[in-house]
């Protein structure tokens, strides 16, 4: 009889349990390629290095002002600042991981 209980509760789990097998196959395969990618490392205490930087970089278009420093990801800090004066003044975004991976500068215009 106890055979049968279990045969019975086994037989009505089985199509609840198909869909749960899929799912921790995939969520197994995810953490494996998630934990071969590494865990990215922070880079907070580069934001001096990161302004410095950045900085540099920007100062061929100008005199530079820097607005923000800011630690968007892990691993990418982004600066924000100026460069130039008066009617030549542009805006800067720079991004940094360990070195620059990204400057753009735009134009500023000015309101009518």
């Amino acid at each position: 009889m106890k055979r049968l209980v279990l045969f019975v509760l086994l037989a009505a789990g089985a199509p609840a349990l198909s869909g749960c097998l899929p799912m921790m196959a995939m969520s197994a395969a995810s953490m494996a390629v998630q934990g071969a990618r590494g865990t990215p490392v922070s880079n907070q205490g580069l934001q001096p290095r990161a302004r410095d930087a950045c900085s540099r970089q920007a100062a061929q278009y100008g005199t530079v002002n820097v607005i923000d420093v800011e630690q968007h990801r892990v691993d990418k800090i982004i600066v924000w600042g100026t460069v130039g004066e008066g009617a030549r003044k542009r805006s800067f975004e720079c991004d940094f991981g360990t070195t620059i991976t990204a400057f753009k500068l735009r134009e500023i215009h000015a309101e009518q």
